[in-house]
């Protein structure tokens, strides 16, 4: 008799304790899809500024790679030779030589971004150590160089917190992104660029 008699308030404390779970259930679910919503914006988002960039490094009618070499092995020649290749006037620039190897021919370099001709008009492309990019950018500020491209393992937070500090340049092609797993590089995503900026 004395449970049939608390029957009735165990089924209302079941039926609370339901809805309360239910709620809770639905509200996590409900913030792990704003979540993930979100997330997906920003990705998308950040893709679509970072190809608007890549557009706009094309669109410069002079090219120049910090970090060019003469070593086949390295990125510094590889970016270099993929520029000749693709007929862009290209500036190697290396302090350390009067001239870099690339295609059987030696290229004059220029020691600094100082010494480019023409810096206003010249896009950037740099493959140098994290330490060295930083200076090298403060000099591409100072010039007037409107476009960076920083090949993976040239920045760390302090390069991309400056590079991409208001009124600094006017395009910077760094970070997540693009088709390899490293983030955008121009040997992987720089066909797709001069598409973009109608130059192939």
């Amino acid at each position: 008799m004395a449970f049939e008699r608390i029957a009735p308030q165990l089924n209302q404390l079941l039926v609370h304790l339901s809805s309360a779970t239910s709620l809770e259930t639905a509200h996590t679910t409900s913030h792990n899809t704003q979540s993930f919503i979100t997330s997906n914006f920003h990705k998308h988002s950040l893709k679509m500024a970072t190809e608007a960039a890549v557009r706009k490094f094309f669109s410069s009618s002079a090219y120049a790679v910090a970090g060019a070499s003469s070593n086949p092995a390295k990125f510094g020649h590889r970016v270099f030779v993929w520029y000749l290749h693709h007929d862009l006037p290209v500036t190697p620039i290396n302090p350390g030589s009067e001239t870099v190897s690339a295609l059987n021919k030696d290229h004059a370099t220029v020691p600094n971004v100082t010494a480019l001709s023409n810096p206003t008009q010249t896009s950037l492309s740099v493959i140098t150590p994290p330490a060295v990019t930083l200076q090298l950018l403060r000099e591409a500020k100072e010039k007037g160089i409107p476009s960076v491209w920083l090949q993976p393992g040239s920045f760390d937070a302090a390069v991309l917190e400056f590079a991409n500090a208001p009124g600094t340049f006017e395009a910077v092609v760094a970070g997540d992104g693009g088709r390899g797993h490293e983030g955008w590089c121009i040997l992987v995503d720089g066909e797709r660029g001069l598409q973009a900026a109608g130059k192939l």
